[in-house]
């Protein structure tokens, strides 16, 4: 059997050479020990044949031999040439020619047992002659290897590492080889017949020294690998351990002995039933050996310097807060993008920040209340990967949005809590080499989700309090503004009367009191808008056709851009008709200032059967997420000299005010769709029972 693998094995060397030796010859390159190493693969290739053809005992095959052995010392000794130490070390020469002259020695003998060896004395001293002198030469060529990495510089050993290994190799194995053979007075059958494994190895590690990007590659066993070594470590612990018991055993004899040897195949046979088949045993043990036995994946030092760079990023080029967190929590799994969700003021999540991730398309509502509860709920990482598959073990597959699940790109959902509140949501991308997530992966996504809701959390706070302190100043402002109006409405209603009574012309006094008339009604109409906020609304609330309205509202804007109406169901809507048109017209001219000249502004009107809607779209500049999210809806943010900016926020008031909602989808450089949603008159009552039994 020896015999056999020892064959193959050496023709697997042979031609494992004759390939690498060709790779070199074919590649260009400087490298002082080229040559050298072309011809040494080239004899280890011919003594492999000939190890093969005609067995390890030939005098062709050790003569083979001990030109393998020359050639090799030559190869090192050209190795030190790459930093120049060929020139610098005089002592390297000497011990070369040293170990090429005893190897030259072992021709004599070779010699010599071809011509008497079949005297069994003769034989064995020639067999004898023969170990100690290769493995003398094994011994000086391993002291050359020594020499020649640790005198190595740091660059000198990036390209000399893998042929180092390679010569360390081959002569530790001969070391051994004939140090066995020496003691035993005879070469090992197992010994000899696995000596082309080493060939093999050693053409790899030089075809890979070789290489342009050998100084950047660095053998590192993976997690898998190690455990499954440390598994093969304690199995063959347990085999050593049941030989031991049972040679020990056997020497008792008797009855005893077979009794604890059943006991023994019984207690193991119990245990490996008990433990073997369960999946979350292994998973456990798995864990607790990455953990306590093996080098983390992450540097935490390096990942908590960059997480803090990241968003501690300050400067008016700096990005925005939501993004740099997309990008702190996409940093830590080396993921290709992320999506930041964060809720707005009626609790929905919506898209706040993005990166390196443009094309995924969030919806207006992008996750629903489900998702919400479970994240909160559970506060874990959701691999996205075990959703699609089924497997996920806290209800997601039904609260996950199906537009996280059809994008292949997403891959995980990152909870972000802030004292058991979930502040956020972000969507991590697929890092470009895919893989699962492990225990390590989310203990740190948790750690560093809570760290981002704290910040996001303090930054709402802080603008919060600036926009009650801005609502402050505002109230204050309208109070004086509200108060100067009344009186003026008063005087001029007093001097409306007054004219009535005291005007002589009568046609200076009609166009008197129709002037001062419509003053006062205007006054009076501003006061009552002012007054609204805050009201309910339900009050003044009536019947309103969505289609006649929308097509009043494109009538009074045509003379100045194109306003159509793409469709125009039948819809009768509960809401205040002035504040609604208001809205509307509000919203259209915004519409219009966006667009470019001539290009018109849509305007489409649906009904659901319990609510109507009536939806503004344009194809102008759009607006980013940061701006619908920070200024959009914001009051005190104006593009206009002397604005109040409360415009859109005037719109969605009047919209709430109504019971209704006001929402908006845009992409900055395709367009805006804003979208008034209000309840049907046919319906409102149904929906204010039902909210009520809700709340009740």
């Amino acid at each position: 059997m020896w015999i056999v693998a020892g064959f193959f094995l050496s023709l697997a060397a042979a031609v494992s050479c004759t390939l690498v030796a060709a790779f070199l010859w074919r590649k260009q390159s400087q490298r002082r020990e080229r040559g050298a190493t072309i011809a040494a693969l080239a004899i280890t290739a011919l003594w492999c044949v000939t190890h093969a053809a005609w067995g390890p005992q030939a005098t062709a095959a050790n003569l083979l031999e001990s030109a393998r052995n020359v050639a090799w010392i030559i190869v090192l000794y050209r190795l030190f040439g790459n930093d120049g130490r060929d020139h610098s070390l005089g002592p390297i020469r000497p011990l070369v020619i040293a170990l090429c002259l005893v190897e030259l020695l072992q021709v004599g003998v070779v010699i010599l047992d071809a011509r008497f060896g079949s005297q069994a004395q003769v034989h064995s001293v020639t067999l004898s002659v023969t170990a100690l002198l290769r493995a003398l030469v094994a011994v000086g060529a391993l002291v050359l290897v020594h020499n020649l990495y640790a005198g190595a510089s740091a660059v000198s050993r990036q390209v000399i590492r893998w042929a180092a290994a390679a010569l360390a190799l081959m002569w530790g194995y001969q070391l051994n080889l004939y140090t066995v053979a020496w003691f035993a007075r005879t070469m090992p059958a197992e010994m000899v017949a696995l000596r082309g494994l080493v060939p093999v190895v050693m053409a790899v590690l030089l075809a890979i020294g070789a290489n342009a990007r050998a100084a950047d590659l660095k053998l590192s066993a993976s997690r898998t690998v190690a455990f499954q070594t440390l598994s093969l470590i304690l199995i063959g612990g347990y085999l050593l351990g049941m030989l031991l018991l049972s040679q020990s055993l056997s020497l008792l004899g008797g009855d005893f002995a077979r009794l604890t040897q059943v006991a023994f195949l019984f207690a193991a046979a119990t245990g490996a039933l008990l433990w073997l088949p369960s999946a979350k045993l292994r998973g456990w043990l798995r864990v607790k050996a990455y953990k306590h036995l093996f080098q983390h994946r992450y540097d935490y030092r390096a990942e908590w310097l960059r997480f803090t760079g990241t968003i501690g990023r300050a400067g008016p080029e700096a990005p925005a807060l939501p993004d740099r967190a997309a990008q702190a929590l996409a940093d830590i799994t080396d993921s290709q993008g992320a999506v930041l969700l964060l809720p707005a003021e009626d609790g929905r999540f919506q898209l706040a920040g993005r990166w390196q991730w443009p094309e995924v398309t969030v919806p207006a509502e992008a996750c629903s209340p489900e998702l919400v509860a479970t994240l909160e709920r559970a506060g874990r990482v959701v691999e996205l990967d075990e959703v699609r598959a089924g497997a996920g073990s806290s209800g997601e597959q039904s609260a996950v949005p199906p537009w996280m699940c059809h994008d292949p790109r997403a891959w995980a959902v990152v909870p972000l809590l802030h004292f058991d509140r979930l502040i956020g949501i972000a969507l991590l991308a697929r890092p470009p080499v895919a893989r699962r997530l492990d225990w390590e992966d989310f203990d740190l996504l948790k750690v560093v989700g809570r760290q981002l809701a704290s910040y996001l959390a303090e930054q709402a706070g802080h603008e919060a309090l600036m926009e009650a302190a801005q609502f402050d100043e505002f109230n204050r402002r309208i109070a004086f503004v509200m108060h100067d109006i009344k009186n003026l409405a008063s005087q001029l209603s007093l001097l409306s009367r007054n004219a009535q009574r005291h005007a002589d012309n009568p046609e200076f006094r009609q166009d008197m009191l129709v002037t001062l008339t419509k003053s006062a009604e205007k006054l009076n109409a501003l006061l009552a808008r002012l007054g609204r906020y805050g009201a309910s609304g339900s009050a003044s609330r009536q019947s309103v056709d969505l289609t006649a309205l929308a097509r009043r509202v494109a009538g009074r804007c045509a003379p100045l851009h194109p306003v159509d109406l793409t469709r125009a169901d039948q819809c009768t809507v509960l809401a205040d008709p002035e504040g609604l048109e208001q809205a509307l017209v509000h919203l259209v001219q915004n519409a219009i200032d966006a667009s470019p000249p001539g290009v018109p502004v849509y305007l489409d009107v649906s009904c659901d059967g319990l609510q109507g809607r009536i939806e503004i779209v344009d194809s102008g500049t759009g607006m980013s997420p940061r701006f619908v999210r920070e200024s959009l809806f914001k009051p005190f943010v104006s593009s206009k000299n002397g604005g109040f900016g409360i415009g859109a926020f005037e719109a969605r008031e009047l919209v709430r005010a109504m019971g209704g909602r006001l929402d908006v989808e845009s992409r900055e450089g395709l367009g805006t769709r804003f979208s008034i949603a209000l309840p049907l008159s046919a319906a409102a009552g149904y929906l204010e029972k039902n909210f009520e039994s809700e709340a009740a």
